[in-house]
């Protein structure tokens, strides 16, 4: 690389680059899970670095000068941050994937059943939490987690390590972000809400023409068996939906990291 002949500044780049992958690998939730104790992601983080080294060889990326320590700090939070907003705004899909399972889980009557995210160590719906796995095996069958390596070593270009610029030029559009993830959601657990309206209503019937029968003692196996039925002919359409939002949501990511560039 022309520019970096010197020990010091190639060990200053692997360094920046070293802190993008730490932000990606503890806000991603493609990467970690609150079971994996911390040292472990931290050097996964340090592997992703020396694997992705060779791969650096853009000639524009400037000489970088420590000159004072609050220099080097605003650095190092503005490397973290590239990597925190990549992996936490590409994971729109899996976010979406879990607001719909829990408002299925709801809808079903499963909103008192609860499992522990092992991702997260919290309780979360049933329905939830298959949706989130579902998809994050097909993640990585689709080589999700790659796309959001490559993504990192993207970065470079787009901002380069050690151009300070602590505050984004624009507009980070991240309520752009949260309305889209709302609307995906909304539409994953569509057909949820007429499947389940169209049981309430028939029930409803049910209740006034035979009104010895408990409506509340039949009506929840029908709306469980009625929503995994729905469930087993909307997931496969889902996943393909969810795979047509994967670089959608990776290339919004860099756009927005992005903005961190500095104005010459």
């Amino acid at each position: 690389m022309r520019g970096l002949e010197f020990p010091s500044q190639l060990l200053a780049v692997y360094l920046l680059l070293h802190l993008r992958f730490v932000g990606l690998v503890f806000s991603s939730p493609i990467f970690t899970t609150a079971m994996t104790p911390t040292p472990f992601r931290y050097l996964f983080a340090v592997v992703l670095t020396v694997c992705s080294v060779g791969v650096i060889k853009d000639e524009s990326i400037p000489l970088i000068y420590f000159d004072s320590v609050i220099f080097i700090g605003a650095v190092f939070v503005r490397e973290l941050l590239i990597g925190v907003a990549l992996g936490f705004i590409s994971a729109l899909p899996l976010y979406a994937l879990q607001i719909a399972g829990e408002q299925t889980g709801t809808l079903m009557g499963f909103s008192m059943a609860q499992v522990m995210d092992p991702s997260s160590m919290t309780q979360v719906s049933i329905l939830s939490q298959l949706n989130f796995l579902a998809a994050l095996w097909f993640y990585f069958r689709w080589n999700g987690h790659l796309l959001m390596i490559q993504a990192v070593i993207e970065t470079l270009k787009l901002v380069p390590p050690g151009q300070i610029s602590l505050f984004p030029a624009g507009d980070l559009s991240l309520g752009s972000w949260l309305q889209e993830m709302f609307i995906l959601s909304l539409r994953i657990v569509l057909p949820f809400y007429c499947s389940l309206l169209v049981s309430d209503v028939g029930l409803g019937f049910l209740a006034r023409t035979v009104p010895q029968m408990n409506i509340f003692v039949v009506g929840l196996p029908v709306k469980v068996m009625l929503g995994f039925m729905v469930l087993a002919a909307v997931l496969p359409l889902t996943i393909d939906l969810i795979y047509t939002q994967l670089e959608k949501w990776i290339e919004f990511s860099l756009s927005v990291i992005r903005l961190w560039r500095p104005v010459v």
